[in-house]
């Protein structure tokens, strides 16, 4: 299929004290994102149609209908952090959060004032909700829960939200709507998937305080109708609005409604995925009946690779790859860990049916979305973000980053420039043999380096061949982490320092 540079973009951006630029080339339209959960690149059968067995539908026609990106990232292997950077077109490792994920009553990781996609549109008279997953921290009274969410999504810019505070793994298990639990969490649960009989999520699980009507099964539904209902107060009132629907699938418990459980022949994971599809038809087709179809810029992808604990291998013996032709899954440093689906429509804008192969990252939303609206960002915001407008528009000539920054789960780096990807670790860098402690048992080097062109699956190791090279993606690595930025402007400081080689050593002879 031709390749045709588009963009994943506009989302998100954020804004407190912009500096005002030009007015924007096209009318800003609204923008609906939806981010899933544990999704894997291979699971949307339109971007894998020889190893992807689970049916798709609405996935497939958003991709068709629109522009598919084929090498968008998001700057994490796992969900915190990449949520942390989608809303601020930061990388997460500037912040405290160095390796892992939050909990569900973690201490809020985006600092007051910094800014979010949410408050930027809102500036420019946008109303702005979020729906579904936080999972970046909230401040709140664990002993009386009757008492308002101090630091949560309103105070990020967001005017409405409804949803939960992390994976429906992690407790507290109750809906929060605005600042405000809506119950109390007087009982005791722990979710597990259906059909398994064991929450696979490794870990002994976490049972937490829950209100007593809470059950997992009941979320994905519940999101669903209030997207729905959103989009068709707007239809009425026809206000703009940025609606950021944040799923939780199909991240496990594998809960699957029972009108899908069975669907997919694949087992559980793939009715939940199934279901996930659904979830995004519905909100297409709220759209074309509130009559915002034309003026909407749909976007739809993942804040990670699919979780190997939710059934890989019963899934790859069945001809199911969720990770595609790509190496490792969530939390690994490989390509499954972060390359993700991307699908963004908006019709009359967006040539349907392309196929855009610019390198970039979830991140880049905010600098989009600013120069989207007319404004410039000033230099301590988007710091890790590059506008994907031109991509987008179809009038990109080149590269519009000069290279990612790739993390996992256990905060190895990994620097991406062109079609060289440089890896500092000797393993996955998370959960996929081998480990990285592994490795090194194994006598594998301390770094990969890989052909992204010729070795999409990560498979031979060129590290010894070329150490010229190793030696200035490492030095591009340092300098980016060194001025708090990767993209033009003056230097900033990160929140903690940043060590890319995790107090191990330099391979090359420097101390970690």
């Amino acid at each position: 299929m031709k390749i045709i540079a588009r963009s994943c973009f506009f989302l998100l951006a954020a804004g407190l004290g912009l500096a005002h630029a030009a007015p924007a080339a096209v009318p800003s339209p609204n923008v609906v994102f939806i981010l899933c959960d544990d999704l894997g690149y291979g699971d949307v059968h339109y971007l894998n149609p020889e190893r992807g067995k689970i049916p798709t539908p609405n996935m497939d026609r958003l991709g068709a209908e629109g522009v598919a990106f084929t090498d968008c990232h998001t700057s994490s292997s796992v969900c915190t952090p990449s949520r942390y950077s989608i809303l601020t077109g930061r990388y997460s490792w500037r912040s405290r959060l160095q390796k892992g994920v939050l909990g569900g009553a973690g201490e809020p990781l985006v600092a007051p004032g910094r800014l979010t996609v949410a408050a930027l549109l809102k500036q420019h008279g946008y109303l702005t909700a979020a729906l579904g997953k936080w999972h970046l921290g909230l401040q709140y009274n664990p002993k009386d829960y009757t008492q308002p969410i101090t630091d949560g999504p309103r105070q990020h810019g967001f005017d409405y939200f409804f949803g939960i505070s992390a994976s429906l793994d992690m407790a507290p298990y109750v809906f929060i709507e605005n600042d405000h639990f809506t119950a109390i969490p007087s009982a005791t649960k722990k979710f597990a998937s259906f059909l398994y009989g064991i929450n696979p999520r490794p870990g002994p699980g976490q049972a937490g305080p829950a209100a007593p009507d809470f059950e997992a099964v009941d979320v994905l539904p519940k999101l669903t109708g209030k997207a729905v209902d959103y989009i068709s107060q707007r239809g009425a009132d026809k206000k703009p609005f940025f609606l950021y629907v944040a799923l939780p699938s199909p991240h496990t418990p594998l809960v699957p409604t029972k009108e899908w459980q069975g669907k997919s022949g694949l087992g559980v994971y793939g009715d939940y995925v199934m279901e996930t599809d659904w979830a995004l038809g519905e909100v297409l087709q709220a759209l074309r009946r509130a009559g915002l179809e034309t003026n909407t810029v749909v976007m739809f992808t993942s804040d990670n690779g699919c979780a190997p604990y939710a059934g890989v291998t019963e899934l790859e013996a069945q001809g199911h790859f969720p990770s595609a032709q790509f190496r490792g899954y969530k939390a690994d440093i490989w390509e499954g860990g972060h390359r993700v689906p991307f699908l963004v429509r908006w019709p009359g804008k967006i040539q349907a049916g392309g196929h855009s192969a610019q390198l970039a990252c979830l991140s880049d939303l905010l600098a989009t979305s600013a120069e989207l609206v007319g404004e410039k960002l000033p230099d301590n915001a988007g710091e890790d973000s590059v506008s994907l407008l031109p991509a987008l528009l179809g009038t990109d000539q080149a590269p519009l980053h000069e290279a990612l920054v790739h993390h996992s789960n256990n905060g190895r780096f990994a620097i991406r420039q062109g079609n060289w990807k440089l890896e500092l670790c000797p393993g996955s860098g998370g959960w996929a043999a081998p480990t990285d402690p592994n490795a090194l048992k194994q006598g594998l080097p301390a770094l990969q380096l890989y052909n992204m062109h010729d070795d999409i699956g990560e498979r031979v190791n060129l590290q010894a061949q070329d150490a010229e090279l190793v030696t200035r993606l490492t030095k591009l690595l340092e300098k980016i982490v060194a001025d708090g930025r990767s993209t033009p402007g003056a230097p900033q400081t990160n929140d903690v320092p940043v060590d890319i080689w995790k107090a191990q050593g330099d391979p090359n002879g420097k101390s970690g």
